[in-house]
This record gives C-alpha cells, structure tokens and sequence, in this order.
C-alpha cells in the first residue's frame, strides 16, 4: 500500500482551499497540466478563505486612525482587531507589542535598529539571510552550524558564557529551517539565554504556517514572521514580543503616525513626543489589507486545527523523503539527520545535474514549480554542500551549463493547501528526469536557466 493510500485509510484532513489551485501552465514538450506550487518556502498561496475576508473588506475600504468618517472608523477598528487577533494567535503576554511591519526581513531590521548601542548578537551562520545580516551597528558573533540540536544549545551556552556579562545580548535563531526544513531548539536555547542575561528573537517565518507558535510557551522575547508565507498576499509582517526595547528607542521610521504631539521651538526648530505604543514603530498611512489578511490567515489556520495540519503535511514530508530515498542519485541536505523533525521543506542535490536545470525540467516539462539556488542562507548551503566558504555560488541560476556541477540545490516545499498529487507528481518526475533525462535542450537567459525554445525535443 503506497503512502498516498494509506493517507484515506487515516482519514487525515483535506488541503486547505488556496488561490490558483485550478491554474494551468503551458509544458514546453506539448499540452497544459494543472501548476504544482511546491515553492512554500518562498510565498505560499493565500488561502481562499484569506482573499474571501479582504474582498468583503475591500469595498468599505477606509483611512486609519485618522478619519471621523464611517469607513475610517470600521477600517480603524478592523486594523486594531487584527493587532489583538495576531496578539491571540502568538500567545502574546501582558505587555507584549504586536507591530506590523512589511515582512520578516523588515521585522527583524526594525529590531536591529532599536537594540541597544552596546548590544551584542550572537547569530548562527545557518540563518536565513534576513536574520542574518540586519545587526550592523551591533557586536555580532556568528556561531558555527551545528549537527544536533543539543550541539545547538551547548555552542550557544559556550559563547554565552565568554561574553562580556555587563552588557546587553541577543540572540537570534529560527524555529525551522529555510533550507532543510528541521526543526530548532527553540525552548532550550530560550532558557539558555536567559540563563546568561541574553534575550532571545524568534525567526517564525517557517515556523509559523506548519506549526502553533506561542511566545509565552517558548519563552521567547519577540518574535518575526511574514503574511506570504502564512498563507496571506504579499506585503505585510509582524515583529511581536517585549515592549521595553521598542519604547526606549527612536521610532524606525519618523512620521505622521508615529509622532504623538510636534511643535515649533521658540528658536525655530522642532519638538516631537513619539507614542510608546506600537504606533511609534509604524509612521505612514499602514497596509491595512495586508495586516487584515494576516488576522484572517492566523483565524484560518487556528479553526483549521493545528494537529490536522501538521499531521497531513507530516504525511506529504514523509512520502517525498520516501519518494526520494529511492533515487540513489538524490542526496538529501540537513543539519540534524534523518530522524529530525522537519516542516514541509525538503532541499537535495541530484548528482550529475546542475541544479538550475533540474528545476527548470521540473518546471517545463512536469509544471511543477519548486526553487533551486543558494535560499539566501548562503553560509548554510556551503556548509551543506561541503564547499569552500569562497566559491562562487548565488542566490538564483550560475553561469554553468545543463549537467554541470553548480554549487546550488533545489528545494522543494509544501503545507496547508498541498494536494497529494501535487507530490505524487514531484516525486514521480524526478524519478524520470533522473532515469531518462530531460527532453528538451536548455541554456542560462539573464541568470535562469530556462528552455530553449530554438531546440528541438530531446
């Protein structure tokens, strides 16, 4: 019995309606086949439900904060029920700010602006490159990949414990993997910091579309996430967590909004009051819709039930890994091994195949739509591939042709709106590609390799 069998006899949830699962791609060899979004990890598709709430809003659709009408009345209201449903969704504490910000990049900038000036970070050098690299007016350690999650914790406790203890820290860590989909540490690391006088921020941006995220229960200090891959359109993202940090620091960005009280000095120059509520963190008129699509997402998800989804997209991880694991080509990348757990985020390299052009294969022979390059965690991906820090490689196709070596891999990634014939055909074209090979010619157009179209069929 295949595992795509067995899923009936459990009676495991169905997917979640998502926008454009009814689209039809073009195949480059003939024909139209229904598109396989398998590129989670970058934007997942907004759920139905999602656009249903934002186009009922839309026609109400109103100034902020500002407005004495009706709508800007409804469309104020509806901006800060979103705050307290986010707040609810996060397991927020009593004192605990929800900002909304454009996405977890954002997020993450806006609390590397506001940390101490003395603060010192401690990242590891498996983040993604939004947590990465957003610390440069701070004292920054990276720390090495680790092979285990209690590796994780003791390279976090060392460091901790050679730090200047005087002064304030930060640490900042994932909850799941951008590249291997593995699950961290989360709880433990928090106490470590703890333990050591350091605060802790949470990257939920994988984390937060396949499993609950709880900061009282993590104990974390804040936490990050985008709305694109919660299953929400495009930009918007929440940084929530302690308040202390955020009041005591000059708002991110100056502007109406943010200010509370301006006024002209007798000698020419200006006074301004900031609000110490979340307001002094989101000057200019905010993106309500996408704010109102993160609430209705976090809603969605949370009547969906969190034990379904994880148990269905448990089932789709392990029928890819199986699927994969009889393909003696296929190396599978992580950190923790086999055994770790792991979100919907698979990445693998194929031997003999340049990974921009398997999936370019996958794409326009099977319209199957998944991502290869470097996942913008670039350190992560070399220490993956065993490769020398200094070789070139890159977030997106290298100059290399079909077949040759390409320091790249391809991910594959899925949850809450995933179809198993979505994965029965992932699983199945590689098992092709891999055996047959491709059927068209291929070539690099402007950093992509793509088909080329002058070629005739393989």
């Amino acid at each position: 019995m295949s595992v795509f069998t067995a899923a009936a006899d459990q009676s495991l949830c169905a997917p979640l309606p998502v926008l454009g699962k009814d689209v039809t791609v073009p195949l480059v060899t003939g024909g139209e086949v229904s598109y396989a979004a398998l590129d989670y990890a970058a934007s997942a598709p907004a759920l139905q439900r999602v656009w249903d709430d934002v186009a009922a809003y839309a026609p109400y659709y109103g100034s902020v904060h500002r407005g004495a009408g009706y709508l800007s009345q409804l469309s104020t209201d509806l901006f800060e029920n979103s705050r307290a449903t986010v707040a609810e969704f996060l397991g927020c504490r009593a004192g605990d700010q929800v900002i909304f910000t454009r996405s977890t990049t954002d997020s993450l900038n806006l609390l590397a602006a506001v940390v101490p000036a003395d603060c010192q970070v401690f990242v590891y050098e498996t983040e993604h490159h939004a947590s990465l690299l957003p610390w440069r007016d701070a004292r920054v350690t990276y720390l090495n990949a680790p092979r285990t999650p209690a590796q994780a914790v003791e390279t976090l406790e060392r460091a901790l414990a050679e730090r200047d203890p005087y002064g304030p820290a930060l640490v900042c860590v994932t909850g799941a993997s951008n590249v291997t989909g593995e699950l961290w540490p989360v709880k433990e690391l928090a106490a470590a910091a703890h333990a050591h006088g350091a605060r802790i921020v949470l990257d939920a941006a994988q984390l937060a579309p396949h499993h609950p995220v709880d900061i009282a229960e993590l104990d974390v200090d804040w936490v990050a996430f985008s709305g694109h891959k919660l299953y929400a359109p495009f930009g918007s993202g929440v940084l929530a967590g302690r308040a202390d940090w955020l009041q005591a620091a000059e708002p991110y960005l100056a502007g109406g909004g943010a200010s509370r009280k301006v006024a002209r000095r007798a000698d020419g120059g200006v006074d301004v009051e900031w609000h110490s509520t979340a307001a002094r963190h989101e000057a200019g008129s905010p993106n309500v819709i996408g704010v109102y699509s993160i609430a209705a997402a976090c809603k969605a998800l949370t009547e969906a039930g969190f034990d379904n989804l994880v148990a269905r997209e448990q089932h789709l991880v392990a029928a890819v890994r199986a699927g994969l694991a009889e393909v003696p080509e296929v190396k599978v990348l992580s950190l923790f091994g086999d055994d770790a757990p792991r979100v919907g985020v698979i990445s693998f390299v194929v031997e003999g195949w340049n990974s921009s052009h398997f999936a370019a294969a996958l794409s326009a022979e099977y319209g199957i739509g998944v991502r290869d390059g470097l996942f913008c965690a670039h350190p992560l991906v070399r220490t993956l591939l065993g490769s020398d820090p200094q070789e070139v490689g890159e977030c997106g196709a290298p100059e290399a042709e079909p077949g040759e070596r390409s320091l790249n891999a391809i991910r594959v990634s899925f949850g809450a709106g995933t179809p198993d014939e979505h994965i029965e055909r992932f699983v199945r074209a590689v098992k092709e590609l891999v055996s047959k090979g491709a059927q068209w010619k291929y070539r690099t157009e402007d950093g992509r390799c793509v088909p080329d179209r002058g070629a005739a069929q393989l």
